[in-house]
């Protein structure tokens, strides 16, 4: 099988993120994609403080009416920091015999030199790469951290990076959606609509749970 792995704070989880998730599925034929909450951001702290049971609440709520979207709530139980590569690891460990799909945006791939092992989640494991608002990636091999570079080579045909291994990171570029979870806090803060941006499960849930009244 072909697993997605898309990890995040999802504080809130919204439409792009259902978004990506079906764009990577279509384009890599990925069988399975799990939602993967952050527990412990390592780069930058969980705005408003939102609990990691009201963050996976909402992706459970978001991927309800779709069979190949499940949530995993390793990083929670694993405790600690919640380093990406430590999140491969664990699901190389349970399903062994199986492709992963470590699913980021752009801009997530530009910073990733600056992650715990690097080097190591190209090696464990594919990537995909999705474009964000603001974030164009004309050039895939320029955006390798430079200490990595020479143990990939780029296949003109498709734009992908072929690693040493075998494994492989792919573009996609499709129509990214121009908001985030920072815009969607804040309309929900001001009492202002937000409804359009997240599915009305989540929606619904945020507005009579009052999550983010005091993230002003």
């Amino acid at each position: 099988m072909k697993i997605g792995l898309l990890g995040g704070s999802f504080n809130p989880v919204h439409n792009a993120h259902l978004q990506i998730a079906d764009e990577a599925k279509l384009v890599c034929g990925l069988n399975r994609v799990f939602f993967i909450p952050a527990a412990d951001p390592p780069h930058k702290p969980l705005a408003g403080d939102i609990s990691f049971e009201i963050r996976a609440e909402m992706v459970s709520m978001a991927i309800a009416g779709s069979p190949d979207f499940s949530i995993s709530t390793v990083e929670a139980e694993r405790g600690g920091k919640s380093y990406s590569i430590d999140t491969i690891r664990t699901f190389r460990e349970h399903f062994a015999d199986d492709e992963l799909f470590f699913i980021i945006g752009g801009d997530s791939f530009l910073e990733i030199g600056t992650w715990r092992c690097y080097a190591d989640i190209f090696r464990s494991c594919n990537l995909i790469v999705v474009e964000r608002p603001g974030c164009q990636i004309t050039n895939p091999f320029k955006a390798l951290p430079e200490t990595v570079k020479e143990v990939f080579r780029l296949e003109d045909q498709t734009g992908s990076l072929i690693h040493e291994s075998g494994k492989v990171v792919h573009f996609i570029t499709g129509t990214p959606q121009g908001f985030s979870s920072t815009e969607i806090r804040r309309l929900a803060a001001t009492g202002a609509d937000f409804s359009r941006f997240v599915p009305p499960d989540v929606a619904a849930y945020i507005s009579q749970q009052r999550i983010y009244h005091k993230c002003l």
